[in-house]
């Protein structure tokens, strides 16, 4: 389980490819080495309703969280988070040049003991992997 979940407001429709931005975080989350392939989900859910700071409509937001399980330090986390963020951001510098934005991502750890799954995915990489 890595679970990103992308919220952002809908002004930035037509300014940001947010396909290009669910492939760019999955992309970098495998490259930090850390996530099991098979457990990497990436969503973008658009807000049509938001109001930001003094609600002015030209303000825009990007609103990135991590649902992950227990069993990597602090260390491993904050590297990882950073190598993600920076990708994300660097991808978005447009938006900051030409608008009012705001850009977040929070890393959140979900206890095993209240966190159930099933994921038959793993298995059929593995059996790709090992088949080619």
């Amino acid at each position: 389980m890595p679970h990103f979940t992308i919220e952002y407001s809908a002004n930035l429709d037509g300014r940001v490819d947010m396909g290009a931005v669910v492939e760019l975080v999955r992309k970098e989350a495998v490259a930090t080495g850390i996530f099991p392939l098979g457990g990497i989900r990436v969503r973008a859910i658009r807000c049509e309703h938001y109001a930001i700071a003094d609600g002015r409509s030209n303000f825009g937001f990007l609103d990135m969280v991590l649902r992950l399980g227990e069993g990597r330090d602090l260390a491993t986390r904050q590297k990882a988070g950073e190598h993600i963020f920076k990708a994300l951001s660097a991808y978005l510098d447009p938006v900051f040049a030409n608008s009012k934005f705001a850009l977040s991502f929070d890393m959140q750890i979900n206890g095993k003991e209240t966190s159930w799954k099933r994921n038959n995915i793993h298995e059929a990489l593995k059996v790709e992997t090992a088949h080619g």
